[in-house]
């Protein structure tokens, strides 16, 4: 699995554990909307999810940085490619 896969599989995880919708999750972080929408969509274009944002995610859900990486989803990434 890519880590950008992770990270959208992660977000979704939580908000499933928080109870939370991705409109919510948003409006809590502070991070737009169609940004996080674009970012957990299956479709989407976003290659890297940046730190920055993962951090305000993480406020909006109440965890520390750290945890949101402790998860199985973040074991035996593939190698990614440069572009």
């Amino acid at each position: 699995m890519r880590i950008q896969e992770a990270v959208r599989l992660r977000i979704l995880q939580l908000c499933r554990e928080k109870n939370m919708t991705v409109n919510h999750l948003a409006e809590v972080s502070g991070v737009s909307s169609s940004a996080l929408k674009l970012t957990v969509s299956s479709y989407a274009r976003v290659k890297n999810t940046g730190v920055v944002t993962i951090k305000k995610l993480c406020q909006g859900f109440g965890i520390d940085f750290l945890d949101f990486f402790a998860s199985d989803l973040f074991d035996n990434l593939d190698d990614e490619e440069e572009s």
